[in-house]
């Protein structure tokens, strides 16, 4: 069976950061890597889903709304994937860095925080979300970004 593209990376080098995985026609799927692969240190299930929440809902309402693919949590808990149409990736970057501020400066509930808009609708925690999401943009910041898996 031939292994899917996200397989064939090395997963011991990724560092945290923001890579482009795959280029599909005009779709290209970002990596969003909030955590070092194989190193203990994972998101646990409620930040996760809280950041799912959040930035799904920011990137769906924002100006880039009608580019958005997808946005989702990868199941070894160590980031995210995002899915974008007809985007540059330093349009993308930007993007990302002004969803997490949002995320980070957000008043009020948690957005899909309802029984009858989830599925786990008490597996929500801003807190959570906005942690996670100062420690993913300080990431950001630190570095240069070149998409690019060492």
């Amino acid at each position: 069976m031939q292994k899917i593209a996200s397989f064939t990376v090395n997963h011991d080098k990724i560092n945290e950061g923001i890579y482009i995985s795959r280029i599909d026609g005009d779709i290209i799927t970002y990596d969003m890597r909030t955590r070092k692969p194989n190193m203990g240190d994972y998101m646990d299930n409620l930040t996760m889903h809280s950041v799912e929440h959040m930035f799904a809902t920011y990137v769906r309402n924002s100006d880039k709304s009608d580019n958005i693919i997808y946005f989702g949590p990868m199941g070894c808990q160590t980031g995210f994937y995002l899915l974008v149409r007809d985007m540059k990736p330093d349009d993308v970057l930007a993007l990302v860095k002004s969803v997490l501020e949002k995320i980070i400066n957000h008043k009020g509930e948690i957005f899909g925080n309802k029984r009858e808009e989830c599925g786990n609708y008490r597996n929500l925690n801003l807190e959570a979300a906005q942690i996670e999401c100062q420690r993913y943009l300080n990431v950001l910041n630190s570095a240069e970004v070149t998409f690019k898996y060492e």
